[in-house]
């Protein structure tokens, strides 16, 4: 099949479901280790030689529940679409764990974000119909080696599994990547969307999270992003995932913005309010700045949560 330029390519089911099989990126290849139909669009340059062999600069993550696209009135897609590509561009990511994006969505974001970006997700009902959380990032500083998507269930491996009462299947996505700036380091990027309904399955899908995380290479950094439904430090699923090593990079970065509750529901920012959408990475890592971002056009906003930045040093 070939690739082209500013498509996704979506691969097929049966494909995916062989023991062995790899993923063409551009003129590279990587391990599909995920079990479902997984979308993967084209890296599309090349790192700069003089990229090389130099400190890396810092990595400045997001994490964004893009809302669905609707036609829907007030909020539509069409009325956001051209906030959130403002909104991308002057933020300038690097790496951007979405939620929510549906396939045709995912595509409108990957043109607007232009040829320097790819992205790699796969739907959570298996199919490009439904949410993924797909994980966009700078083909110029980053190249992905693997990834998996695996669902929060009791067999995690079961494309649309569900065995926990939660509203809706829910899934993690994550890369390993390779950092073109900084002489091939390696990390693992974990992206998901907790659900919304069942705090059950939001602790079980933490618990999950953290057995998936023990799997990994010790020796590498991770860095979790996700619309997680609950308020950081007040739930168990926030103690949960904190309680295993990781780090919330809101409370560790030495500057942060002011802070507004991660979800608005298009009703007005709330200072202090609660923050569901959260940053988190090994201990390891410097989180040298975290914010929220409020940026709206004419009181349009891109999304009904905001998204929440950081910017890290992997060292």
């Amino acid at each position: 099949m070939p690739i082209h330029r500013r498509v996704t390519r979506r691969l097929g089911l049966q494909a995916l479901l062989a023991a062995a099989v790899t993923v063409p990126l551009s003129s590279a290849a990587i391990p599909a280790s995920s079990a479902s139909p997984v979308w993967v669009s084209p890296a599309r340059s090349d790192p700069s030689p003089s990229a090389k062999g130099r400190r890396a600069p810092r990595l400045h993550v997001m994490t964004f529940n893009l809302r669905f696209a609707s036609t829907t009135e007030p909020n539509s897609w069409r009325d956001r679409r051209p906030v959130m590509r403002e909104l991308l561009h002057r933020a300038h990511p690097q790496i951007i764990g979405t939620q929510e994006g549906l396939y045709q969505q995912l595509r409108d974001i990957d043109y607007d974000l232009g040829p320097d970006y790819a992205w790699i997700g796969t739907g959570r009902e298996g199919g490009s119909r439904d949410e993924s959380t797909a994980i966009f990032y700078d083909t110029r500083r980053l190249a992905p080696v693997e990834h998996y998507t695996f669902w929060l269930s009791d067999t995690p491996e079961v494309i649309r599994s569900n065995t926990w009462g939660a509203a809706f299947p829910r899934i993690v996505t994550w890369i390993r990547f390779r950092d073109l700036a900084d002489d091939g380091r390696e990390f693992y990027v974990l992206n998901t969307h907790f659900d919304h309904a069942s705090q059950y399955a939001r602790e079980r899908s933490a618990s999950l999270m953290i057995q998936r995380i023990a799997q990994l290479d010790h020796s590498l950094p991770v860095v979790v992003t996700g619309d997680f439904n609950v308020a950081a430090h007040e739930n168990p699923v926030y103690d949960t995932l904190t309680g295993s090593g990781l780090v919330d990079a809101w409370d560790a970065a030495a500057r942060r913005s002011a802070l507004y509750g991660t979800f608005h529901g298009y009703k007005g920012l709330t200072p202090n309010g609660e923050r569901i959408d959260w940053i988190l990475t090994s201990p390891w890592v410097t989180t040298h700045r975290a914010s929220v971002n409020t940026f709206s056009v004419n009181g349009q906003f891109p999304s009904d949560h905001l998204p929440v930045e950081a910017s890290l040093s992997l060292e």
